[in-house]
């Protein structure tokens, strides 16, 4: 679904998480139901998150994108920003996800922009704007994350 690429983490992100014996850019990924939508992460900074997903397998019987996988690449985007904000010591736990859905798309890419809304030492949430190929708005999402102690170990 779509072709494979490497994700762009800043390099004082990866020399962070290398000294902790972790390999981020190996170990991030959109995960198993990510990897099922062909959810693709293409930047990804505690500042922005980008990330692509196609239409064609995601659709509701009407042949749109569904709704629920626009919640998915929101809630994969918000919680990567979230995940890089609190750092190696902190896990990120979606707890708030609201969308809004614009406008029907049934071909092509859609591409996910994450950004900050507020980033705190408990909390992170941020806004999420999904467009179609044309750039033209067809989700607007709002995640809220918590953030807790990373389990030590």
């Amino acid at each position: 679904m779509g072709e494979q690429t490497t994700v762009k983490f800043p390099q004082g992100v990866i020399e962070e998480y290398a000294e902790l014996g972790v390999d981020l850019p190996a170990l991030f990924s959109a995960g198993n139901l990510g990897d099922r939508m062909g959810v693709q992460i293409v930047e990804a900074s505690a500042d922005r998150v980008i990330g692509t997903m196609p239409v064609e397998g995601n659709t509701q019987p009407y042949g749109l994108l569904h709704g629920g996988a626009s919640a998915v690449l929101a809630e994969t985007l918000g919680s990567i920003g979230s995940m890089l904000h609190g750092g190696p010591s902190k896990i990120a736990v979606g707890v708030d996800l609201n969308c809004t859905h614009h406008r029907g798309a049934r071909s092509g890419i859609v591409t996910g922009i994450a950004t900050p809304v507020h980033r705190g030492r408990s909390t992170a949430t941020y806004e999420i704007v999904i467009t179609d190929e044309h750039d033209k708005r067809v989700c607007s999402a709002r995640l809220t994350c918590l953030l807790r102690d990373a389990p030590q170990g």
